[in-house]
């Protein structure tokens, strides 16, 4: 059972900050050129609290963390942040152009909330990839210094009907907010208050599944804070007003949910450049690559996304392999696949990305599993024509794009409890981080 609750949110005050030098993306998303674009807009970028520059002297009494813990509060101190004087949920569009495809405009529509943690066993939250725990232990430093939230976890549910949808986005007011990210996607905000629209969008999320469509790293993250901070026996659910609470503050974090069957989601793939591999020979590797995948050669005067494109509406997974000497195109043979991955099932067996890390960084190339999750010799890439410059340039040995897993196949394998390998979804656009603050002091 998924319980979304209102609360009362912190925000930038637009009196005191213009909203586009303060809100940033993601904190896995943000490039150290980035990082410094954020810290030269604004004194309080929150970049500075999300992902600060580490100092010379830090120790163990000043650093990132405790520098995140005295923005933060100063911030508040000096009216920069504000709390909404009443619970709230919040209506979340974000219109966007799809990479690549720059006269596809699309909107995604989501609502924020605070959504209650649960363990994966209870069968209420779902994930789809794994997680590494450098990145959690990263979070769970700022969360226990800063004692707040700020990005929301992304989360997909089934709503065929559109019930919540109808429910938030029925007013025709303006926004509360409206700010252009880096990436030209317009995001905008509108604060729900009303009680009886609120309890309707608490009882329609009721039986909601929940999967983890981005922040994997921080619902754990957050989900271990919940554990050190539960009270002894069992806590039950409080009231605020009128409204259901979490059951003490630590219980909860902030979700942006997303219907899985609208029509303005989009998945984008994440190429795989290859680099520094000692004896490395192309030769050899398609000789070896012929067992599993019928290999043909590609015209330069061809565009590798349009082939990629072109090749998976026959089903089988495809992938162009890019090469100072030119392009091939890897055509999986299924029997061959799923005599090289018995100890998968055969949703795994049909992804994309399980066949590439596996029969071709594993097997082909000899990559360890060690050294793909240490991205010893593997680079991952959205933009493809960044992997093949990498490729013109030497800086890479080889490149393989891909087409994207599907939300099909997104929805099989959480439902499964089973997961994909890492970076095999990316959704696009990223959620905004400092729309919205759920402190829990």
């Amino acid at each position: 059972m998924a319980r979304i609750y209102p609360f009362e949110a912190l925000r930038y005050n637009p009196a005191r900050v213009r909203l586009e030098d303060v809100v940033t993306q993601p904190y896995d998303k943000i490039t150290p050129s980035l990082q410094q674009a954020y810290y030269q807009r604004s004194p309080y970028n929150l970049v500075r609290i999300i992902l600060g520059l580490p100092e010379l002297f830090d120790n163990a009494t000043s650093n990132v963390y405790t520098r995140a813990a005295e923005h933060f509060q100063e911030w508040r101190k000096q009216g920069i942040l504000f709390h909404d004087n009443e619970p709230a949920i919040y209506a979340y569009s974000q219109l966007y152009a799809v990479p690549g495809e720059a006269s596809l405009l699309r909107e995604r529509r989501g609502l924020i909330a605070l959504g209650e943690l649960a363990e994966y066993s209870e069968g209420v939250v779902f994930r789809h990839e794994k997680t590494l725990s450098k990145p959690k232990s990263d979070r769970l430093n700022l969360l226990r210094a800063t004692q707040a939230h700020f990005g929301q976890i992304f989360m997909l549910y089934s709503d065929p009907v559109h019930t919540v949808e109808k429910l938030i986005f029925s007013s025709d007011a303006p926004p509360d907010i409206e700010v252009t990210d880096d990436y030209g996607v317009v995001h905008r905000l509108w604060k729900v208050s009303e009680p009886a629209v609120i309890n309707l969008v608490t009882t329609a999320m009721a039986d909601k599944k929940l999967i983890i469509a981005d922040g994997h790293h921080r619902y754990e993250t957050a989900l271990n804070y919940s554990r050190e901070h539960q009270p002894d026996g069992l806590t039950p659910r409080t009231m605020r007003g009128t409204y259901q609470a979490p059951a003490y503050p630590e219980a909860a974090v902030m979700m942006t949910f997303v219907n899985m069957d609208s029509e303005g989601l989009t998945i984008l793939p994440t190429h795989r450049v290859i680099r520094d591999l000692a004896n490395f020979s192309l030769e050899n590797f398609l000789s070896r690559a012929r067992e599993f995948f019928d290999v043909s050669e590609v015209s330069p005067a061809r565009d590798p996304l349009e082939v990629l494109r072109s090749n998976a509406s026959a089903g089988k997974s495809t992938f162009y392999a890019a090469t100072a000497k030119g392009g091939y195109l890897l055509v999986a043979k299924p029997e061959k696949i799923a005599e090289a991955l018995p100890g998968y099932s055969e949703r795994q067996r049909k992804l994309d990305v399980a066949q590439l890390h596996s029969v071709i960084l594993e097997n082909l190339l000899g990559l360890s599993q060690e050294s793909i999750t240490n991205q010893t010799n593997l680079s991952y890439i959205r933009d493809a024509s960044e992997a093949l410059d990498l490729v013109r340039t030497g800086q890479a040995q080889i490149a393989f794009l891909m087409n994207p897993a599907t939300l099909d196949q997104l929805r099989d394998v959480a439902f499964a409890g089973e997961v994909m390998p890492q970076k095999s979804t990316d959704f696009y656009p990223k959620l905004l981080s400092g729309l919205t603050i759920y402190a829990l002091d």
